[in-house]
């Protein structure tokens, strides 16, 4: 290991060597001007090219990165030459880029958190991928497997090398297999991706790591876009395999400008961070109130049962609370993720990584929005499938790296379209709710508003489902039951009497482990008072909970199942064949 003192951002000169043109506007640039704002055009926001010593310069701390040796693996496996011979061909890419191959690692600290860190550089070969950068890049993830630490990447790549044939496509399936090393350890993986990134790089490394965050602008994808115009003689969007379209397609977590990078990283370090030692708490207290006051005189866990269609009305308050509200206030630190990595981004589900009080969890929840602008953007917290799939991947997200999950439920339902139904939206609700049910890692479930059927109860299957005192938990909504028992929707309230809607059912039932209080009126007559209600129930269930090991947390988590509806102690009867002929008495 050598340290090495990273080279300041370089910029394509053209003209005299103090000034630059920007590829994007064309507009005449001082160098020392656009090398203060970190090479992007501050006439048009481009964001032009780094080499591979630029991005460590910009990301590391400073003198903290340690450069790690690769010895130089076997040239040329193929013979191959075109015009030029390839060895003559790599001797050339060395001179131009001051580097021995297209990738530079070694260890760093971020934020004074250490990490492993490799960056790749276009300027050699246009960070094509062969052996020796499938095996730099494999070196990168076994440093950070063997030390326990974070591996960052910087990706910039125009694809496989072709000079090295099938050698090289196969690097593909060799970085993917250490990548899938870092998931089964837990260790952080994030990925930078610059422009450009393509082909078996985008396909493999590049969207394998658990955070990816692309740079402004960037172009992404798998073919290049003039192979695919040529290809499927179609026009392009404007915006296509940008970085923002990738975000608007679910594919990225994150689309940050080159100047916000870092301070990113830095808090996606923090939060993933050594986890502290679990400490122990007192015995549970079966009154499963918050030290908080109540809403009246009496308790409102042992109180009267509020009206059920009133607190229906509440419930559907626009000005109460919503996740994003909860999120600023009853916790300390958010950074949102974002994306199915399949098809979108669903606006009515947001999620992503949170501190809350100290403690490191995931939070997931949907978000309705208060104005009508608002609420038509969020599709009024009725999730697509792309919702649940998110909402599932970040789960999945969680019980990699050891976080417990915290739910927001408030959804009038999933929603019930066309689109969603071809895209699959009784699969994904299905297939969250059988994750959440074996899920490896705490799960907390906070009924904060409307819960209408399946489409909340994906985000209800937990260990403990907290409901505040104005929400309730249906298998339709009032009207609609209304309509088809009472065949008019004008009986609603009789309807949510007759369903019991509300805390206090679902607390006498066994669903709910707890109700939270709220302030006199509702959460929305006191958001920050109705915050630190929740905030002091969370702290006090995620402490609880992080006492238990994995095999009684899920042999807990399916006995709690089984108790609702009565029969999680009563044996099942058996049924005897039915006899070929004739039924007779077949249950004994």
């Amino acid at each position: 290991m050598t340290a090495t003192t990273p080279a300041r951002p370089a910029s394509a000169a053209v003209g005299p060597v103090d000034w630059v043109s920007c590829p994007s506007c064309g507009w005449l640039l001082y160098r020392k001007r656009l090398d203060r704002n970190l090479s992007v055009c501050p006439e048009c926001d481009h964001h032009l090219r780094l080499g591979a010593r630029a991005r460590i310069a910009l990301l590391a701390d400073d003198g903290s990165f340690d450069e790690r040796a690769c010895p130089p693996g076997p040239l040329d496996p193929l013979a191959f030459t075109d015009l030029r011979e390839y060895r003559e061909r790599l001797l050339e890419a060395e001179d131009r880029s001051g580097e021995t191959e297209a990738v530079v690692l070694g260890t760093a600290r971020i934020g004074g958190a250490p990490v492993v860190l490799a960056a790749m550089d276009f300027g050699f070969l246009g960070g094509s991928m062969g052996v020796e950068v499938g095996r730099r890049i494999t070196a990168a993830a076994d440093l950070a497997l063997q030390r326990g630490l974070p591996l960052v990447t910087v990706c910039a790549s125009g694809g496989a090398r072709m000079q090295e044939g099938v050698f090289s496509l196969f690097q593909m399936a060799r970085v993917s297999h250490a990548f899938a090393r870092l998931h089964e350890a837990g260790l952080l993986s994030v990925c930078v991706l610059t422009d450009p990134t393509y082909g078996g790089v985008s396909a493999s490394f590049a969207t394998l790591a658990a955070v990816l965050v692309g740079e402004r602008g960037a172009h992404v994808g798998f073919a290049g876009p003039r192979v695919v115009q040529e290809t499927i003689r179609a026009e392009l969007p404007s915006d296509f395999q940008t970085a923002e379209f990738l975000l608007a397609h679910g594919l990225v977590d994150r689309v940050e400008t080159r100047a916000e990078l870092r301070p990113l990283l830095v808090r996606l370090l923090e939060l993933h961070g050594p986890r502290p030692e679990p400490v122990p708490i007192a015995p549970r207290v079966p009154e499963a109130v918050p030290a908080a006051p109540a809403t009246s005189d009496e308790d409102p866990d042992a109180g009267p049962e509020l009206d059920a269609w009133d607190v229906v009305q509440r419930a559907r308050v626009t000005g109460r609370p919503t996740t994003l509200d909860y999120l600023h206030t009853a916790f300390d630190d958010f950074v949102e993720l974002h994306g199915d990595r399949a098809f979108a981004d669903d606006p009515a589900v947001v999620g992503g990584v949170a501190v809350l009080d100290g403690r490191r969890v995931v939070v997931i929840g949907h978000e309705k929005g208060h104005t009508v602008r608002e609420r038509v953007a969020r599709n009024f917290g009725m999730p697509h499938p792309e919702g649940y799939r998110k909402a599932m991947r970040l789960m999945a997200h969680a019980e990699t790296f050891g976080l417990p999950v915290v739910t927001l439920v408030d959804t009038p339902g999933a929603h019930p379209g066309p689109a969603a139904e071809e895209r699959g939206q009784a699969h994904a609700i299905a297939e969250i709710i059988m994750r959440s049910s074996r899920l490896r890692v705490p799960v907390v479930a906070v009924l904060t508003g409307e819960g209408g059927s399946g489409g909340a109860l994906a985000l209800c299957t937990s260990d403990r489902l907290l409901v505040l005192e104005n929400a309730y938990l249906s298998v339709i909504s009032p009207e609609g039951c209304a309509a088809i028992l009472w065949r008019t929707a004008t009986a609603a309230p009789t309807a949510a009497r007759a369903m019991r809607l509300g805390a206090a059912h679902l607390r006498d039932s066994g669903i709910a482990t707890s109700v939270v209080p709220e302030p006199p009126g509702g959460a929305h007559t006191d958001p920050l008072s109705a915050a630190g209600l929740v905030r002091a129930a969370l702290v006090r269930e995620l402490d609880e909970l992080r006492r238990l090991d994995v095999g009684t947390l899920l042999d807990s988590r399916a006995a709690r199942l089984a108790r609702i509806g009565g029969d999680g102690d009563r044996p099942l009867r058996v049924v005897a064949p039915v006899p070929v002929g004739g039924a007779g008495d077949a249950v004994r």
